[in-house]
């Protein structure tokens, strides 16, 4: 027996010995990106790169280190956004017969390049700072305050934007831009602190010690892409799920006596991806085990896209099984 509706491919096999295995392949990738977020992503990228280059001329104009390290966080969030957008770019594209999952972990890598990038940019800005503060150099702070005043405004332009236009709320790619872009409003009013403080006292260590504070913030968040990122790649279950509460949610289904080997991992953003084995009673259906199986982990747990292989009973485990 073999039936196909739009969500779901059912294969029913029956051997010799007994052993009555079906494999369910739930599908139901949701991936709630309209034209909505694409325009406030690009728009927010085309401001915070705009911003990213006035930084970037300024602070070398100016001699602050303050505002190149702004500039450097802006580089993040211009990477972060370009990520976001290729990532709604790419989750569109065809899966094929040698990338079965399509180009959904491009977006993965390119977060783990963005990660590495992001720490040797702020390992670059504790040693220029180490620098300054054995001599501080003059900063035309006039100028500074300007160029970070402009930066300011242009995140919260942006952040307007991403708000307002993007469904932030419930888009893990548009609220991930979403922070960035606060993360660097941040780091924007710090140059203007460091700005104001050296236009009013002449103390040029303000400018160092602003910019270690951005790097550490810079820091802070290239951990933590790189934790979710190295997570993501080694397989692991998502932070928001507990693999003991799923099994523990599929044993309470009637007629479900056992479940093993139960797998659940990340393929990219929003799409996560369950497979298990599942020993049902002997009499039970298989079709209705598996609807409520389906049922519980789609209403509970966000899972739609789920293999779940049923057996009456339990099989030897292969190697590598998750018992």
């Amino acid at each position: 027996m073999e039936t196909h509706n739009h969500h779901e491919h059912t294969h029913h096999h029956d051997h010799d010995h007994d052993h009555d295995h079906q494999h369910h392949h739930g599908h139901g990738h949701h991936h709630h990106h309209g034209d909505g977020s694409r325009k406030s992503l690009t728009i927010a990228m085309v401001i915070t790169g705009g911003v990213f280059v006035a930084e970037l001329v300024g602070g070398f104009l100016t001699n602050s280190l303050a505002l190149l390290s702004d500039a450097a966080h802006m580089f993040s969030d211009v990477a972060a956004l370009a990520v976001s957008l290729i990532a709604l770019w790419l989750t569109a594209k065809p899966a094929t017969q040698k990338r079965t999952f399509g180009l959904k972990r491009a977006e993965v890598l390119a977060a783990l390049f963005n990660a590495l990038t992001l720490i040797l940019v702020s390992l670059y800005i504790f040693w220029e700072a180490v620098q300054r503060f054995q001599h501080p150099p003059e900063v035309q702070s006039g100028l500074m305050l300007g160029v970070a005043i402009i930066g300011l405004a242009a995140n919260l332009l942006s952040a307007w934007f991403l708000m307002r236009g993007g469904d932030h709320k419930h888009n893990l790619n548009v609220r991930g831009a979403l922070l960035h872009v606060l993360g660097d409003a941040l780091g924007s009013v710090g140059a203007i602190a460091a700005a104001v403080i050296m236009m009013l006292t002449d103390w040029y260590y303000a400018d160092p010690i602003i910019s270690v504070i951005i790097g550490v913030l810079v820091l802070l968040s290239s951990f933590r892409l790189l934790k979710e990122t190295v997570s993501v790649l080694l397989e692991a279950v998502p932070p928001h799920l507990d693999a003991l509460k799923i099994k523990q949610a599929m044993l309470g289904v009637a007629r479900v006596e056992e479940v093993y080997d139960l797998h659940i991992w990340t393929v990219s953003s929003g799409f996560l991806s369950m497979s298990g084995h599942v020993v049902i009673d002997k009499d039970a259906s298989s079709d209705d085990v598996l609807r409520a199986l389906e049922a519980v982990l789609s209403r509970q747990f966000g899972l739609t896209h789920t293999t779940i292989q049923i057996e009456r009973e339990r099989r030897a485990p292969e190697n590598g099984a998750c018992q």
